[in-house]
C-alpha cells in the first residue's frame, strides 16, 4: 500500500501534468484564434490563363514579369536556348511542332498575345542570358541579363525599337583559364558598367532607375533612367561593397554574412520610398531608404539551401501596399507578408505542373486589380494567373494549392 506522502507526491504530478495539458491546449486555442482574427489578401490560380501561343511557340525558362499601366503583362523567358531538341522540331525543321517564342510577349487582361520581339539586332548588344523585364511610366521596356559576358542593360520601346544601352557587354572579362574560356571578375564599385543584372525597377517620381546588380556583382546601382549614369550604390547592410570578401556558402547557424551574396536578385521601391532587397541565396530580405541607409531585414525558410528562398518580390495594389509578396523558387511558394512588420502572414503554391503548382517560380508581379502573376524557370516555363478575391481570415500559415472555389 502507498504510503500517504507517495500518494500526494503522485496526486502533485497528476495536476501539475493536467495543468500543463490545459495550458498548452488553451495555448493553441488562442494562437488559431488569433490567425483567424488575423486578415490576408487571398488568390485563386486561374487555370486557363493565359490563352495558348501561336505559331507552335513554346516558352523557355520564364525568367521575368511586369504589369504595365495598361494592366498588360509582359514576361521576358529564354526561348530556343532553354528548350531540348526534342521540345523544338519545327525550329530544327524536322517536325510540325514545336519552336521557341520571341524573348519578349505582351498579354492583355483575357490573356491574348498582343505583341512579341526581341533577340539580336543591329545597334545593340541583346543579353547572353536575358533576366528581368521592367515597364516604367514612359512605356519604355527595360531589360538586363545574367550571362557570363553580361555586364550591361537595354532599353527598347514597346514595339521593340532599341532606345539605349547602359554599360558594355564584356567589360569584367578578366582573361581566360586553362581551357581558354574567359574569366570575370567582380566590379561591384564600377561607375560605368554592371555585373550581370537580375532585374530593373524604374521610380516614375524622381526618374530613376534600380539595378538588381546581381550574378556577379553584390549591389544596389542606381542610375538617372535617362542618361543611364550611375548616381549611387549600396551593399549589404548600406555598406560600400567589398569585392575582396569570400563570403563563402551559406549556412544558416552562421552569423549573417556583411555582403550580398550572388544573385542579388530584386531591388524594388515602394510607394512610401523603401527599397526591398532579394539576397536570394543568404535567405533574406533587406530593407533600405532611397539613399541607401539599410532600415532592416528578415529571414524567409531560413534553412533553405541551394539556390535560396528569397527571389522576387511584389506589392499589393491598395494606396498603401500593405502586403508584400515574396516568391520563394526552391520551397515553391508565395509568402504573403504585412509590409510594415515583414511579419509572414500565410503563403501559397507547392511543387509541381498543375495550375497554382510551381517548378521554380522565379519572378512575381501585380497589377491594378490585386492579381498575381509569376513566372517559372528552370523546367518550369510557366506564366500563372491568381485572381485576387478579396480579404479572407488567415486559418493557416500554409494554403497549398489555390484552386478555385467549388471547382
Amino acid at each position: 500500500m502507498a504510503k500517504p506522502h507517495q500518494l500526494t507526491g503522485a496526486v502533485f504530478v497528476l495536476v501539475f501534468v493536467a495543468l500543463g495539458v490545459t495550458q498548452w491546449s488553451l495555448g493553441r486555442a488562442v494562437e488559431a484564434q488569433s490567425r483567424a482574427s488575423a486578415q490576408a489578401p487571398r488568390f485563386e490560380v486561374d487555370p486557363m490563363w493565359p490563352r495558348p501561343l501561336p505559331n507552335h511557340w513554346l516558352l523557355g525558362n520564364a525568367i521575368g514579369v511586369w504589369a504595365d499601366d495598361q494592366d498588360h503583362i509582359w514576361i521576358v523567358h529564354r526561348g530556343a536556348d532553354t528548350l531540348a531538341n526534342n521540345e523544338k522540331g519545327l525550329a530544327l525543321k524536322s517536325a510540325d511542332c514545336c519552336a521557341g517564342a520571341p524573348p519578349v510577349l505582351e498579354f492583355d487582361q483575357q490573356g491574348n498575345l498582343v505583341r512579341s520581339w526581341g533577340g539580336p539586332g543591329n545597334g545593340y548588344d541583346w543579353p547572353a542570358s536575358n533576366h528581368g523585364i521592367f515597364v516604367d511610366h514612359t512605356g519604355n521596356v527595360w531589360i538586363g541579363g545574367n550571362g557570363p559576358g553580361d555586364s550591361h542593360v537595354v532599353k527598347f520601346t514597346r514595339d521593340g525599337k532599341f532606345l539605349a544601352q547602359y554599360g558594355k557587354p564584356n567589360a569584367r572579362q578578366s582573361g581566360k583559364n586553362a581551357q581558354g574560356q574567359p574569366t570575370f571578375t567582380r566590379g561591384s564599385n564600377d561607375m560605368d558598367n554592371f555585373g550581370r543584372v537580375a532585374k530593373i525597377f524604374v521610380d516614375p517620381k524622381a526618374n530613376e532607375a534600380y539595378l538588381a546588380d546581381g550574378y556577379l556583382n553584390r549591389r544596389v546601382a542606381v542610375l538617372d533612367a535617362a542618361t543611364g549614369k550611375i548616381k549611387r550604390y549600396w551593399g549589404a547592410y548600406g555598406n560600400k561593397p567589398d569585392d575582396a570578401v569570400d563570403v563563402g556558402p551559406y549556412n544558416p547557424d552562421a552569423p549573417a554574412a556583411k555582403q550580398f551574396g550572388n544573385p542579388v536578385h530584386c531591388a524594388d521601391l515602394s510607394n512610401d520610398g523603401f527599397v526591398y532587397v532579394c539576397d536570394r541565396i543568404n535567405d533574406r530580405l533587406q530593407v533600405f531608404k532611397a539613399d541607401g541607409s539599410f532600415v532592416k531585414e528578415i529571414f524567409l525558410a531560413k534553412n533553405t539551401k541551394l539556390s535560396g528562398s528569397v527571389w522576387d518580390v511584389a506589392f499589393s495594389r491598395d494606396r498603401e501596399q500593405r502586403y508584400l509578396y515574396v516568391a520563394d523558387g526552391i520551397n515553391n511558394r508565395i509568402y504573403v507578408l504585412n509590409r510594415s512588420s515583414l511579419e509572414v502572414l500565410t503563403s501559397f503554391g507547392d511543387g509541381g505542373r498543375q495550375p497554382s503548382q510551381f517548378y521554380g517560380v522565379h519572378s512575381i508581379a501585380t497589377d491594378s486589380r490585386g492579381n498575381i502573376y509569376t513566372t517559372e524557370t528552370w523546367e518550369g516555363k510557366r506564366l500563372q494567373k491568381f485572381v485576387y478575391r478579396g480579404m479572407a481570415p488567415v486559418t493557416t500559415m500554409h494554403q497549398g494549392t489555390v484552386w478555385p472555389q467549388g471547382k
